[in-house]
């Protein structure tokens, strides 16, 4: 006999709705068979069973489930794992920063009639130098410290630190660097035969990142955001053996270098870092593929076309093996621990420094002079150490892990580029000012839009606007090449710097000490005009500066506000002159068609004001 199509609903979620069904169902096929549905009937027992049964198994399909999603996941683990998935990293702690200076004395030299520090016995401090609070929080410097140097992107404070018979007996060095919360930890690993995407985990709480990881062989393995990556940025010191055109404000030469010994890191959990390597042998054979005309746009030998295929500009260069894996030897890892609440030390309190890195730069130095100088090394936070904090919190790593996603690593926008040239790392050089824009086209040429000009300022060892050096643009052309769509074209160009003038005239009440007010209103202008608050072709606001003025206590009325245009390099300014007059309109100083900036370049001089009578 022919077995009757059944109903069956798949739609049920819980104990009560398994059980409800499975009564009809058997009151609905079963009628004859069974029909004692009551609580203390035997069959009512099975069928509660077998609805508790399908309600556990519901319970763990939906949670199965719902762990998939990171915006619902609840499990720690899933959490992290989803992450690394979104390609976001979880912050396991917050290392607080401050700005340390370090100091030396000099003893002092007679050129001529002039008395100068005797930098033969300058000082240089190693990188990853220590530096601890009395209750033994450690800061570390990452960037080692020369005080036999000085250039606008590493300026030496020099003053006059002690003096017999109106002569200088010691010069007093300051230099400044950035200091992070945090201690080095170092852990050994041996390796014997190569295993393919081999890994080691490192057992810590308050993990900050890896400082580095050598070979027993001295090499250096580097590391990357995954395996696949084969492209790293690599600095070369910049002297003139390097490079022939060295200017002082490029300290490191910016290279791209392929590397097959690399690796990445994975967050597994707040207390479990792994680092996984490649799957290649040393003794492999690096294939390289080359985009030409046969592996691009006609295709590979063994695929029909590559006319649909992704192509990175950093990976042009291909291997399968995702670098080496670690045989024969044995790897250092070292990483930096730390940071938390606790590392937000107050100012004055970093002074007990570490001079177990810090040497002389000369040899050959009179013993007692040279003790004197090396115990001169002292350092000091003048500001209190603020950015100490936890770690991300489950939730927040729900919502980093999604940002990621819209955060591109590419360069796809012209806002992109822009945030690319001013997040450069300082030590390939620093640009102060850029701005981005197509190309100006006459109505006879054609719109090339993956043509962008990058308008760029530097800054000089004064802190005034400066035009890139060669060096720092290539640097600069090297690092955005990392992000750029392979089908973008970037000129890197010099910004125009207008030099200008302010005077003013104002009226005082007759209760106020007219100096006083003076004073104020010029200090008020200066702030104003401070580079960092100014842009490339940001214009200025007439009406903004007499609402600036008439705020300050004691101004009656401002009775003028002139801004002049100041021109010529034998003065110290910029080159172009700049016809201000015919560049205002309707109280509004305009900027030139080509991208510039307004800068005024002496403040203490170039800002001037008088008090008038009514």
């Amino acid at each position: 006999m022919a077995t009757a199509k059944k109903d069956i609903k798949y739609i049920n979620r819980d104990f009560s709705d398994f059980r409800q069904r499975l009564i009809e169902f058997s009151k609905t096929y079963f009628p004859q068979t069974y029909n004692d549905f009551s609580e203390a009937s035997p069959g009512m027992m099975f069928m509660e069973q077998a609805a508790y049964v399908g309600d556990v198994l519901s319970f763990y399909l939906d949670n199965q489930f719902q762990e998939t999603f990171i915006q619902y996941a609840q499990q720690t683990n899933n959490v992290y794992e989803l992450a690394y998935m979104f390609g976001y990293k979880p912050k396991l702690t917050g290392a607080a920063q401050v700005n340390l200076d370090f100091y030396q004395q000099l003893p002092a030299i007679q050129i001529g009639v002039e008395y100068f520090p005797d930098f033969t016995y300058a000082l240089t401090i190693g990188e990853n130098t220590s530096v601890n609070s009395p209750n033994n929080i450690f800061f570390i410097i990452e960037d080692k410290i020369d005080f036999s140097i000085s250039s606008s992107q590493d300026p030496t404070e020099i003053t006059v630190y002690q003096v017999a018979n109106n002569i200088p007996q010691y010069f007093l060095l300051k230099k400044t660097r950035k200091a992070i919360s945090s201690t080095i930890s170092t852990e050994t690993f041996t390796f014997t035969e190569p295993i393919p995407y081999n890994t080691i985990n490192l057992s810590t709480s308050n993990f900050i990142k890896i400082l580095d990881v050598t070979d027993a062989d001295g090499n250096i393995w580097y590391e990357v955001d995954h395996l696949g990556q084969e492209m790293v940025l690599d600095s070369i010191k910049n002297t003139n053996i390097n490079d022939p055109n060295k200017i002082d404000d490029t300290p490191y030469l910016l290279r791209l270098k392929k590397v097959a010994r690399r690796f990445t890191t994975r967050v597994i959990s707040p207390t479990l870092i792994q680092l996984q390597f490649g799957a290649g042998s040393p003794s492999d054979i690096i294939e390289e593929i080359i985009p030409n005309a046969n592996n691009v746009g006609i295709g590979l030998p063994f695929e029909k076309d590559k006319l649909t295929a992704a192509y990175s500009p950093v990976n042009f260069l291909y291997t399968g093996t995702y670098g080496i894996a670690p045989s024969n030897t044995s790897l250092t890892v070292r990483y930096l621990t730390g940071g938390g609440v606790l590392s937000n030390i107050s100012a004055n309190t970093l002074t007990n420094l570490n001079n177990g890195n810090a040497r002389f730069n000369n040899a050959n130095l009179n013993p007692t002079v040279a003790n004197y100088i090396f115990n001169s090394l002292a350092s000091n936070n003048n500001e209190a150490a603020k950015g100490g904090s936890g770690g991300d919190t489950i939730t927040q790593i729900r919502q980093n892990s999604l940002a990621s996603i819209a955060a591109q690593r590419r360069s796809v926008t012209a806002d992109d580029y822009l945030i690319r040239a001013l997040s450069m790392p300082s030590n390939y050089g620093s640009i102060t000012k850029a701005y981005i824009e197509q190309p100006k086209l006459t109505d006879e040429q054609v719109s090339t839009i993956e043509t962008l000009n990058l308008y760029v300022l530097s800054q000089n060892s004064n802190g005034q606007l400066d035009y890139a050096s060669k060096t720092l643009k290539n640097n600069l052309r090297t690092y955005i090449s990392q992000y750029r769509i392979i089908g973008d074209n970037i000129e890197i160009r010099d910004a125009f710097i207008i030099n200008i003038a302010v005077t003013f005239e104002i009226i005082v009440y007759p209760e106020h000490n007219n100096n006083e007010v003076l004073l104020a209103c010029i200090a008020a202008l200066q702030n104003y005009f401070n580079i960092p608050n100014w842009q490339i072709n940001q214009p200025i606001l007439l009406r903004n500066l007499y609402i600036l003025l008439d705020k300050i206590k004691g101004v009656q009325t401002v009775k003028t506000i002139n801004i002049t245009n100041k021109a010529g390099t034998s003065s110290g300014y910029s080159q172009y002159a700049y016809d201000i007059t015919g560049a205002t309109q309707n109280q509004i100083i305009y900027p030139s068609l080509d991208p510039s900036i307004f800068e005024v370049r002496y403040p203490n001089t170039d800002i001037k004001g008088k008090v008038v009578p009514l």
